[in-house]
């Protein structure tokens, strides 16, 4: 295989969740230029070609396991980029259960198989989950979307955000052992603040993050198709050495503020980096 070609999804079939807009869509454009046949999952409708367009709302159990069934196999590469802020109901649902739920099932009946490479969306917001372990493990050791739906309910203060984000991590780290035993990769990525529709819905907070290096650096803003990018060649056998990385997409800041050569983002990326 030539270096050229292992970036290429020829004769491979990918699942985007969360393909409707933002980080989702551009993943989904690209591995489409790179010669995927691309099913898109979105609650939003898919306005671009893809070879099926599924709608479907990952807080309803019943129904995506009615499109999961609709899905053929074999799938070469899941995409997980559906997220949603704080104050939507039902956030871990979107941001990480369905998600879980989706894999899971996929590689249970097959279909992701031997060969097969997952990446998901995280965030900066989730860099401190290695000092979060023991409860991420907790909620982790659920065996399913009810069990796992139901701990989040029983546990007040939970169904957030940034919770969501560092489950994702300690789960794309935890998952790489057991998946690497059934050939299967997994990793993500830990966007900074990007252009998308759910940051400027969000843009006092979201966007204006980190503009201060942005200012001192003189990098624009971040947009989808930086994230896409990185999915897509995590996603492919270009990167087949990888597993179990959540790997930072912020233009430098977190590493430039955690070393301490930028001065302004210590205190913030320490804040990040404890926070439970």
């Amino acid at each position: 295989m030539s270096d050229f070609q292992a970036f290429r999804y020829d004769g491979k079939r990918v699942l985007v969740v969360g393909a409707a807009t933002g980080m989702g869509a551009a993943a989904a454009k690209t591995a489409g230029a790179l010669g995927a046949e691309v099913i898109a999952m979105d609650f939003a409708p898919i306005e671009f070609d893809v070879a099926q367009a599924i709608s479907i709302d990952l807080r309803d159990l019943t129904a995506l396991n009615g499109v999961l069934a609709q899905i053929k196999g074999p799938i070469h590469a899941v995409f997980s980029a559906a997220g949603v802020a704080d104050g939507t109901p039902g956030l871990m649902k979107i941001n990480f259960i369905g998600h879980r739920h989706i894999i899971d099932t996929l590689i249970g009946d097959g279909r992701l198989g031997r060969g097969g490479a997952i990446c998901a969306i995280s965030s900066v917001a989730g860099i401190g989950w290695p000092n979060n372990i023991p409860i991420l493990s907790e909620f982790l050791a659920t065996p399913d979307y009810e069990s796992a739906a139901a701990w989040i309910d029983s546990h007040e203060g939970r169904d957030n955000y940034m919770f969501s984000k560092q489950v994702l991590g300690c789960y794309i780290a935890g998952r790489a052992y057991p998946l690497a035993k059934k050939g299967i990769r997994i990793n993500g990525i830990l966007p900074g603040p990007t252009d998308t529709p759910l940051a400027r819905a969000n843009a006092e907070t979201w966007l204006t993050f980190a503009q201060d290096y942005r200012d001192e650096t003189g990098q624009a803003q971040l947009v989808p198709d930086q994230m896409g990018n990185v999915m897509a060649f995590l996603n492919s056998d270009a990167a087949n050495g990888i597993s179990g990385v959540t790997l930072l997409v912020d233009g430098g800041y977190v590493m430039a503020s955690t070393a301490g050569s930028f001065e302004p983002g210590t205190q913030v990326v320490q804040f990040l980096s404890t926070i439970g």
